[in-house]
């Protein structure tokens, strides 16, 4: 089974208050932020949210896309990319896929938890 389109995006920054600023300057607004320097945006007009999460330290921070998926049990992976990692639960009550596109770029494939899983325990 494929998925259902783009969700919303991810944005990982050096600076949550600058990128969420930056984003409410083009119009979205904050749906929550989180005790950990992240949280969703949305535009009143719709199309996908924007999730930032500061990450100060590590990798350049990306900008990838959550794909919707209505089941991980029948969603198949694109052979033409790879599979990062499998599906494990989260602490946002989903179920997440990290796929590499052919050109190595993430994609987060996200599906609700299936029954009989818990998500861990993280910040909520």
């Amino acid at each position: 089974m494929a998925g259902r389109g783009i969700d919303g995006f991810v944005v990982e920054t050096r600076n949550w208050g600058k990128t969420a600023a930056f984003w409410q300057q083009l119009g979205y607004t904050i749906d929550f932020e989180t005790d950990h320097n992240s949280g969703r945006l949305s535009h009143p007009e719709g199309g996908p949210f924007v999730f930032v999460v500061e990450r100060p330290d590590g990798p350049e921070p990306e900008m990838y896309p959550i794909i919707a998926a209505d089941d991980a049990n029948t969603f198949v992976a694109p052979a033409a990319g790879g599979v990062e990692h499998e599906f494990e639960a989260r602490h946002w009550d989903v179920v997440e896929m990290m796929l590499l596109d052919p050109d190595g770029r993430h994609l987060s494939v996200q599906a609700p938890l299936p029954e009989g899983v818990e998500a861990p325990a993280g910040h909520r």
